[in-house]
């Protein structure tokens, strides 16, 4: 059944007018004058019954559930476009979509995609991030790595690798405190990250120090700025491997303890069941599996 659409050019220039942050903004990037885009937007909300903007100031700015909308749109854009050039005139063009988690796509993936590239530099791989506290898989890709199973049977998958955990710092702050005792950690800074929490209390108790604690600590958003701040010598972590291998063999980060570990997350990659898999896909997939052996 065809389903009824809001008017497509009005659709677009409300996805930029909301990702811009007024009027003013998207008529400069669509090359439309501000009336232009008024009446586009005017047109939307006639169509779907309610305001999408509000004043403020000299503005007109997206209310919160008009930003929410503009969200989908964009992802429905950006899945038509991918979709037109994959199918479109161009045979030639081979593109892979991969979505990861971004520690596990800067950390792990991107450090090993020159090798496929080498094997098959004619295809583009590109690669979309999510953040851990994102617990539904969004996006259009041909593999996903994630650090969980979704729910239902939409997806073929299999397990990349299970991480552990041990502590992590910088070359130059291990050789400036001079640890070699899991006891000395409680005089140093402890770094943490809001989306790992309990990270550094599951290893103290795995380890035998249960009551262990810093006499100083610092949290972070999200592990990946958390590894900014090991490398630049500013405390302590917990750190995921295989994930940090190639830090490790790079001289970013150094482990005091490495036989003193515990178990991490389990990453999973996902295909969708019932997507194309061209030959440029599939022999991805066995390098995927090849480097998760």
């Amino acid at each position: 059944m065809r389903q009824k659409l809001p008017p497509l050019n009005a659709l677009r220039v409300f996805e930029v007018a909301a990702r811009a942050g007024s009027y003013s903004a998207a008529a400069r990037e669509l090359n439309l004058t501000h009336g232009a885009v008024s009446r586009h937007i005017a047109i939307l909300e006639d169509w779907l019954g309610q305001p999408l903007f509000v004043r403020e100031g000299q503005s007109m700015v997206a209310s919160s559930h008009a930003r929410a909308l503009a969200r989908e749109i964009s992802a429905a854009f950006d899945h038509i476009a991918d979709a037109a050039e994959r199918y479109g005139k161009n045979p030639h063009m081979k593109v892979i979509r991969v979505s990861a988690p971004t520690t596990v796509a800067m950390r792990w993936l991107i450090p090993r995609l020159a090798d496929f590239a080498a094997i098959r530099p004619d295809v583009d791989v590109r690669v979309s991030t999510a953040t851990s506290t994102e617990q539904e898989i969004k996006g259009s890709f041909d593999v996903a790595i994630r650090r969980y199973l979704p729910a239902g049977d939409e997806y073929q998958w299999w397990q990349l690798f299970r991480e552990h955990n041990t502590v992590i710092a910088s070359p130059q702050l291990l050789a400036r405190t001079g640890i070699t005792q899991v006891e000395q950690l409680a005089a140093q800074t402890w770094l943490t990250s809001e989306t790992r929490p309990g990270d550094w209390e599951a290893w103290t108790e795995a380890v035998g120090h249960p009551t262990l604690r810093p006499t100083r600590s610092m949290r972070f958003g999200h592990f990946f700025v958390t590894l900014q701040a090991v490398v630049d010598g500013l405390g302590f972590a917990i750190g995921p491997f295989p994930t940090l291998d190639y830090d490790v063999a790079a001289g970013r980060v150094q482990q005091p303890f490495p036989e003193l570990t515990t178990t991490g997350a389990t990453c999973y990659a996902l295909v969708p069941l019932h997507a194309d898999k061209p030959v440029h896909v599939r022999e991805f997939l066995e390098w995927l599996r090849a480097n998760s052996a």
